[in-house]
């Protein structure tokens, strides 16, 4: 139980994102070195979705691999497969600094990130390149969103550049027009604005699955509207959910919380609203749909309860700041 004692004496003395940026260093460093090889092997149940091959049900959430510059190193520390970005079309920042925060009585994360990513070309360079070296890497979600300087009536055609761009290079595609970072990104979670970059992304994805990331900010009512238009577009599936913008029900004091202010918040909060979700999905969806199950899992027990509810695949990333580095491993151990 080293890493909670690290946690508590040091990590959480630290800026958030110091850390993250600190913990990425050390994963990727000990992949380097080889370290990761000397963790004993766990027995993992494989899970066949979408045409995939997945060596257990529990991945990691876009978010934390931004960039695609950690994927061997994430893979051997157990996660089945890794959804990195969200990439966008054109290289950018993010939003001004701080930009995460810890809420630790909950467990829980709030960021508004913005997007910070190095763009869709230089990602695809990066996957082109680690692809070629034939190492044995987890399965590769690409997550792509619109950037940030392109109007939201020019949307279509942004999701269109980082389709085409990465398609090549990932095993699927997830389209994220859910983060509360990007403004006016989740009013193209309304159906008719949706379609358009759904079709123009499958068109672009050379036969890779494609899937859809909704919030679950989304009324019931909406959900079953993704749904129907992910069974309209033949859609692999749909990803729920990303991060809410929803302030109930935390142990950390409301004053606290307001001093943090704008973005989404991840973790166990979540956790409530995000079954309900893909309860809705998978009474919606067609069988042969792939729901992936994301906010709020901790534990190998409520992996369980997701698949149980009619997950595919579940993902998690906020658990990983309180839990460590061998964090996946426990979760996805049978």
């Amino acid at each position: 139980m080293i890493y909670p004692t690290l946690f508590r004496l040091f990590l959480s003395k630290l800026d958030p994102e110091t850390a993250h940026h600190l913990g990425m260093f050390a994963i990727r460093a000990a992949s380097a070195l080889r370290l990761t090889k000397l963790l004993p092997k766990i027995k993992t149940t494989r899970v066949d979705a979408m045409g995939l091959h997945f060596d257990g049900a529990f991945g990691l959430a876009a978010g934390f691999d931004k960039n695609a510059i950690a994927l061997r190193a994430l893979g051997e520390i157990g996660f089945s497969h890794v959804e990195i970005g969200t990439v966008t079309a054109i290289p950018q920042s993010g939003n001004d600094a701080p930009r995460l925060f810890r809420l630790k009585k909950d467990r829980a994360l709030i960021n508004r990130m913005g997007f910070n990513n190095d763009g869709a070309e230089v990602v695809a360079a990066r996957l082109k390149k680690l692809r070629a070296t034939k190492q044995l890497l987890p399965v590769i979600g690409v997550n792509i969103g619109k950037s940030r300087v392109v109007d939201i009536k020019d949307a279509v055609a942004d999701y269109e550049v980082s389709a085409a761009l990465l398609a090549p290079y990932a095993d699927y595609i997830a389209v994220n027009v859910s983060s509360p970072n990007t403004p006016g990104l989740r009013s193209l979670q309304d159906v008719d604005s949706l379609r358009p970059i759904l079709e123009v992304v499958i068109a672009k994805a050379l036969g890779k699955p494609v899937l859809v990331k909704i919030a679950p900010d989304l009324t019931d009512e909406a959900v079953v509207e993704v749904a129907n238009l992910a069974k309209e577009l033949n859609l692999a599936g749909v990803i729920g959910t990303n991060t809410t913008i929803s302030r109930e029900k935390l142990v950390t004091p409301a004053a606290e919380v307001t001093a943090m202010g704008s973005g989404g918040l991840s973790g166990p909060p979540l956790n409530v609203r995000s079954i309900e979700v893909l309860r809705v999905l998978r009474k919606n969806l067609r069988p042969d749909q792939v729901i992936i199950s994301v906010g709020g899992v901790e534990t190998n027990e409520q992996v369980q309860e997701r698949l149980n509810a009619g997950a595919n695949l579940v993902q998690g990333y906020t658990g990983f700041v309180y839990f460590g580095p061998l964090w996946a491993r426990s979760v996805n151990k049978n």
